[in-house]
């Protein structure tokens, strides 16, 4: 059990640094908390299974090709390919940027799909496998809305001081009934993000579906073209996934 949680937690501080970054086994040992010694047998045994991979010049550690496997035989079995996927692409299209696909996980939201707009020379994007707490961000809020009260208090609890329930509790109940959420500078200063909720066959949050943009010269008519098509394209989505309202 003790090796079992070195690697994963080798992979989350792999995880937090760029994708392309790779890191010296000295790099990784002090963010580990182990001495180089035993951060050595361990990446030897991480290799053999492809867990991670050396670079044999510069002596680097990165992700291995394992991860990728696995992660594709999962996108491939929850309907992403067929189902969901297409319909943000003609999202992309219809607003000109980048969109967004967030999945809930526990206390924190998984950006687990991103099609970016080639025509769009500014690109605002979040990487793809980027964690987020539940209660920050257009998407992760909109999620949280439509979670089943009990789910939403043991979020809450974990993440919010008491002081900020309240005024939670009200947005939230504003986010469901408004169907979507509308976010500025709230993570960026100078980019807006509006998510609306894609959910399963019986009103379970499956995710949420999100545009960002930036803010600068964003009238409420343009505004509210891009709340109409995410909207709609979250309750398509919904709708393939067996949703009925």
């Amino acid at each position: 059990m003790q090796l079992l949680d070195r690697a994963m937690n080798v992979i989350k501080v792999l995880t937090r640094h760029d994708a392309n970054q790779f890191l010296s086994i000295t790099e990784l040992a002090k963010e580990c908390e182990l001495p180089v010694s035993s951060m050595h047998r361990l990446l030897k045994a991480m290799m053999k299974h492809e867990m991670i991979q050396q670079d044999p010049e510069k002596k680097l550690y990165g992700l291995g090709n394992a991860w990728l496997e696995y992660g594709l035989k999962v996108y491939d079995t929850i309907d992403y390919v067929s189902i969901i996927r297409p319909e943000l692409e003609k999202l992309m299209h219809l607003v000109k940027e980048s969109v967004y696909l967030s999945k809930p996980i526990g206390m924190e939201a998984l950006v687990i799909e991103r099609i970016d707009c080639e025509q769009n020379t500014i690109r605002i994007h979040d990487q793809l496998g980027l964690r987020t707490p539940m209660n920050i961000g257009a998407g992760n809020l909109t999620m949280l809305a439509f979670m089943p009260l009990a789910q939403q208090e043991q979020i809450i609890d974990e993440l919010v001081p008491q002081a900020d329930k309240k005024s939670l509790y009200e947005m939230l109940g504003k986010i469901k009934l408004d169907g979507y959420k509308v976010s500025h500078d709230e993570r960026t200063e100078g980019i807006s993000t509006v998510a609306a909720p894609v959910l399963n066959r019986i009103g379970g949050v499956v995710g949420a579906v999100s545009v960002r943009l930036i803010s600068y010269h964003l009238t409420e008519d343009k505004l509210g073209f891009f709340i109409d098509k995410v909207v709609n394209t979250g309750r398509t989505i919904s709708m393939k996934l067996g949703y009925q309202n």
